[in-house]
């Protein structure tokens, strides 16, 4: 119970202060995973974000990529994308704030305590930007909890919760930092949606801005009979 409150209160604690005021803006997930072999699978994922109620669209972002998953709670990742934000006032007002491709290595550590499973995800991220070449390392910590579970004992709707932060090797060296809290609906095997509060802190950087959000995703995961994959999914989605 100790370990519990102090997940909770980990992330949950970006909730409690907030320094930038702003109305509500939308955060849209689209993820396609496709597993290719046993304990492999690549995946493509897209964005749209907006900095008022589905106006003020002024960011998207593609990236693909390949995991392997080597043991039951733990998986690897290489990805990479193109990731362009607009500046403020408008619909994909010019011009931008940045142009960028990134790629980036990861890795998902996952673990359960009792009915909570928890991830903690790391990330390092090499940032090819229109304002030059940029490093960022991400550290993600988040919980989920089964509401409710079919026959077989599996989530069909969660809470999920999650704290990031983001660091360069760069003055002043933080960047941000994301929270965000929702549900999570298995609507049948290969498809899953999760509605959520997100709030982003931007500290002086000038690529996207921070806000506090509606996060709506849909995830599709295109399982075959013919391949077998273990098991090592996190319950919190891409970000």
């Amino acid at each position: 119970m100790i370990r519990f409150i102090s997940l909770l209160f980990l992330v949950g604690s970006s909730f409690v202060v907030k320094s930038q005021e702003s109305t509500l803006g939308s955060w849209n997930i689209i993820n396609m995973k496709i597993p290719v072999r046993k304990n492999w699978s690549i995946f493509g994922e897209s964005q749209l974000r907006s900095l008022s109620f589905y106006q003020q669209f002024h960011y998207y972002e593609f990236k693909a990529g390949i995991s392997f998953v080597p043991l039951k709670n733990l998986s690897l990742t290489i990805g990479a994308g193109t990731y362009q934000t607009y500046a403020e006032g408008g619909n994909f007002k010019l011009p931008k704030n940045n142009n960028e491709f990134r790629c980036w290595p990861q890795l998902v550590l996952l673990q359960s305590i009792g009915k909570i499973r928890v991830e903690q995800r790391y990330r390092a991220e090499l940032r090819f930007t229109s304002n030059g070449y940029r490093n960022r390392f991400r550290y993600r910590l988040g919980i989920s909890y089964p509401i409710i579970n079919d026959k077989q004992k599996r989530p069909l709707l969660q809470l999920i919760a999650s704290n990031e932060i983001f660091f360069t090797n760069r003055e002043p060296y933080f960047e941000r930092n994301r929270a965000m809290i929702g549900f999570q609906k298995k609507i049948n095997e290969m498809c899953a949606l999760q509605f959520g509060y997100l709030h982003q802190f931007d500290y002086k950087i000038n690529d996207e801005t921070g806000r506090d959000f509606l996060q709506i995703g849909c995830y599709f995961d295109l399982k075959s009979k013919c391949v077998q994959v273990a098991s090592s999914e996190s319950d919190l989605k891409e970000n």
